[in-house]
């Protein structure tokens, strides 16, 4: 900072290294052979310490890692693979009726139990959840996907102490 101030502060800081490193020069001249030997271990190791925690151990830890992240990521990959098939194979299936899409829709909202209300409404389906566990609306909605085609078109879900609440408004096949 103080060579901004001053405008010959780039010399004066060149005159003070060089200075220094004069000093260090005498003083290196009058140790011993052994202080030299000592020293220049000293700087040695403390080389290798930082050339150690700089370069290498990084480069170690991540080639440490790297087997079990790329098994996650072809995990992930193989899951996303199937998804994708599953999409491709529902595309596929041939359209369900209406009235057997309101059937599969009310047999599956029963399932649910009493934290399950429905109201159909034309090809149209409003669900209202009450306390609805995470693992039976992830079924529930896995059946509705199958059996009922029917499609989520607008979702207002909370997560409470017993579960989802809220309401789902689904299309019901073709529609």
């Amino acid at each position: 900072m103080a060579a901004s101030r001053h405008p010959n502060g780039g010399h004066a800081l060149a005159a003070g290294i060089r200075q220094a490193r004069a000093q260090a020069l005498a003083h290196w001249k009058t140790l011993g052979d052994r202080e030299r030997l000592a020293l220049q271990a000293v700087a040695a190791l403390l080389g290798a310490l930082l050339a150690w925690s700089l370069l290498l151990a990084p480069a170690l830890r991540t080639l440490k890692t790297a087997p079990a992240e790329l098994e996650k990521l072809d995990l992930q990959l193989q899951q996303m693979q199937a998804q994708a098939q599953e999409v491709r194979a529902l595309r596929a299936a041939p359209a369900v009726p209406p009235a057997q899409a309101q059937a599969a829709l009310t047999a599956s909202v029963e399932h649910l139990g009493p934290a399950a209300r429905l109201n159909l409404t034309g090809g149209r389906a409003v669900v209202t959840l009450n306390g609805v566990p995470p693992e039976a609306l992830q079924a529930w909605l896995g059946e509705l996907r199958s059996a009922a085609r029917a499609r989520p078109v607008e979702a207002q879900l909370t997560r409470g102490p017993k579960g989802y609440s809220g309401s789902l408004v689904l299309t019901l096949g073709g529609a």
